[in-house]
């Protein structure tokens, strides 16, 4: 399996606490992750490291790209935002979606924000939702689908963009049992068949048993990886690597 997304020695503060503790951990591609371990123990935080919203104190985090390895610990704001728009997919507990805007609006925002026009955006987008079972649905608003759907619908807009890889925080935790077994086999089979590497920080052992791997994390240290030897790790891009020519625009 190839390395898509590899850090080192990632350490994290906060007041009082430290959050990671000099942490390795490596993704591959097509590969599905469970992030596990109890309130506090550092998961979340990793989690928004990797995806670049939050910059790790010291370490390093590589993206290998089709082109050259980048390293986002290096990036600033407005190379990460990008990157996060082009590259990463994000689904978390409460969907993180515009209530005033439709389903498809919803979907197709990820695109226009990378400067696609609006009617191939909601083609794209309706396509998308189409094939997560809410065929019919596009026109409606938030309030007007139910909890599972709602969750259809940030599953559609993580991946709409061609996202090579997936964040989910808590995808499921604020749903019951049956709709969260749902949601969790429409993210699954979504991002397999398209390719992508999935990270899911979740409580929820049902969740964790799905994923190919399952990390644990306690008191900021990973403690147990069911495949820490997948794959040898991408080799750190030098931190002068130039975000435009990573993306060759």
């Amino acid at each position: 399996m190839n390395a898509i997304l590899h850090a080192q020695q990632l350490t994290k503060h906060y007041p009082g606490s430290i959050a990671l503790d000099r942490v390795d951990f490596t993704a591959n591609a097509g590969e599905s992750i469970a992030i596990i371990g109890p309130s506090g123990s550092g998961k979340t935080t990793l989690l928004h490291c990797l995806a670049g919203i939050l910059r790790p104190d010291a370490g390093s985090i590589t993206l290998n790209t089709p082109s050259a390895p980048l390293r986002l610990d290096t990036l600033g704001d407005a190379a990460l935002s990008r990157l996060r728009r082009e590259e990463f997919g994000f689904v978390f507990q409460q969907g993180m979606l515009l209530p005033e805007l439709t389903a498809v609006e919803n979907v197709a925002l990820a695109l226009m924000l990378n400067g696609t026009d609006r009617a191939t955006s909601e083609s794209r987008g309706a396509e998308w939702l189409g094939a997560l079972s809410l065929a019919g649905m596009e026109q409606r608003r938030l309030g007007e689908l139910s909890g599972g759907q709602v969750q259809r619908v940030a599953i559609a807009r993580a991946q709409v963009t061609g996202a090579r890889v997936v964040f989910a925080d808590e995808p499921t935790g604020a749903l019951d049992s049956a709709t969260s077994n749902e949601v969790l086999d429409v993210l699954l089979r979504s991002v397999a068949a398209n390719g992508r590497t999935l990270l899911v920080v979740t409580h929820d052992p049902n969740v964790a048993a799905r994923c190919q791997r399952v990390v644990e994390l306690r008191d900021g240290r990973i403690v147990a990886d069911s495949g820490s030897a997948l794959a040898a790790p991408v080799q750190p891009a030098p931190a002068t690597t130039n975000f435009k020519g990573a993306f060759n625009v």
